[in-house]
């Protein structure tokens, strides 16, 4: 059984339109395990109950952003090995070594493609 086909994976951005396109991206490489959320908090929240390998956040969302998202998984015992991919319009060198410094595995800067968006995850988790 193909990668693709057992990852679950969770979108979190506040931006229905963003989470929207990551799915659909994510579905048209054959993940069908996808969750959403529309900020860390509500994402802290789903995954306390359905726990996923890879969360894609958004850096800037209202309640808690991405950065702080990623503290809270890091932080807790369940969470800590979730992989963690940061996208973000502000790809700024701060914003990137701070996220580093939590435990990002990447990033990746608005806007992207979707073959963008494979290769970022490919690096985390491995082929899909």
């Amino acid at each position: 059984m193909a990668l693709r086909d057992q990852i679950r994976i969770m979108v979190v951005d506040d931006m229905s339109t963003s989470r929207g396109i990551i799915s659909q991206s994510l579905d048209s490489f054959g993940i069908r395990h996808v969750s959403t959320a529309e900020d860390g908090a509500n994402a802290l929240q789903i995954l306390a109950k359905a726990p996923v390998h890879l969360v894609i956040s958004d850096y800037n969302m209202p309640n808690m952003d991405g950065l702080k998202l990623l503290h809270n998984l890091r932080s807790a015992p369940k969470t800590k090995g979730i992989g963690f991919i940061l996208i973000t319009g502000r790809a700024e060198q701060q914003i990137i070594d701070y996220g580093r410094k939590l435990g990002m595995n990447n990033y990746l800067k608005k806007p992207f493609e979707a073959t963008d968006l494979r290769k970022c995850i490919e690096t985390v988790v491995g082929p899909l």
